[in-house]
């Protein structure tokens, strides 16, 4: 049986799941090449308005992704080019008019491409050199980079079903971000900003319109010894209006977003990381999420 109202859950949440990645600027040496695999679990509470007659709305998401980055020198920058691909599926139960109801997708996500530069700091080095130049600035090191990703309208969907794992439009996330070392510990900030273009086929040839969503995340870094770290981030975001043939859903978002990771290096080349995201809305009309999240990365 369908959710007919979660149209509007829809409108209110696409594209609005907050990252939070730490050692995202991170300085490597040019010419490495890395691919990893990572799996997570989601569980979310969703609000919704009661007019729409639906309650105790849950989802419960599994996740399986792969992803792949090659550093390399632009212009004089250390620079890297990720790749990333997910798989979803994705059971959404509830209460519809006192009954209950539920909903079941699987798919591929949306294709994920992400450039960055570091313009400040982090010469693009190699080997020895690379080496030599983070020995000699582990008492203190800051950076500054920029970033802009670009999201495809590659995954499963179809306008004749409400929900989908694919957006069906492009967003384009412009990002920048500050790192200082201070020797084991690391403490970043980055802001973006997510803009959506407009999703002519939301419903029944319905179109979706969304303002841009702010988002904004810290994290302290740990680094015990090379190739192991932990880390505790926190984040905010807001914004994301919609509107739907012209109707404003009066439905902007706001939310904290907190984590705590760990990474292991095993070998030169082999790692894992291991993380948990939680969520919480700050208005009505949103959800709650925790996360748990693990992955594997292979370097050569």
């Amino acid at each position: 049986m369908k959710l007919c109202a979660l149209l509007f859950f829809l409108s209110l949440c696409s594209g609005l799941a907050q990252e939070l990645t730490p050692r995202r600027w991170s300085h490597l040496p040019v010419d490495t090449n890395i691919t990893g695999i990572g799996y997570a679990h989601t569980k979310a509470d969703i609000f919704l308005d009661p007019v729409l007659q639906v309650e105790d709305l849950e989802l419960e998401l599994q996740t399986v992704a792969i992803r792949y980055i090659r550093t390399f020198d632009f212009l004089g920058k250390s620079s890297r080019f990720e790749l990333g691909q997910g798989y979803q599926d994705g059971m959404y139960r509830g209460i519809l008019k006192g009954e209950e109801a539920s909903v079941y997708r699987q798919g591929l996500t949306d294709t994920v491409l992400r450039f960055s530069s570091i313009l400040y700091g982090a010469p693009p080095l190699k080997g020895k050199a690379f080496a030599e130049y983070r020995k000699s600035v582990y008492q203190s090191d800051t950076m500054v980079g920029a970033a802009v990703i670009l999201q495809l309208p590659t995954g499963a969907y179809s306008e004749d079903q409400l929900i989908n794992i694919g957006s069906n439009r492009f967003t384009i996330r412009p990002q920048v971000g500050i790192t200082h070392q201070c020797k084991k510990f690391t403490y970043e900030a980055s802001a973006s900003a997510w803009i959506y273009t407009d999703n002519d086929d939301f419903w029944q040839g319905s179109e979706l319109q969304q303002d841009p969503f702010w988002a904004f995340q810290t994290h302290v870094i740990y680094t015990h010894q090379p190739g192991v770290w932990v880390s505790s981030s926190i984040g905010y975001g807001i914004g994301g209006q919609s509107e739907i043939n012209g109707n404003n859903k009066d439905d902007a978002g706001e939310n904290l977003a907190f984590s705590l990771a760990a990474g292991y290096s095993f070998t030169r080349q082999f790692g894992a990381k291991i993380a948990y995201v939680g969520t919480r809305t700050q208005t009505d009309k949103s959800f709650d999420s925790n996360t748990l999240a693990a992955g594997l990365s292979y370097v050569w």
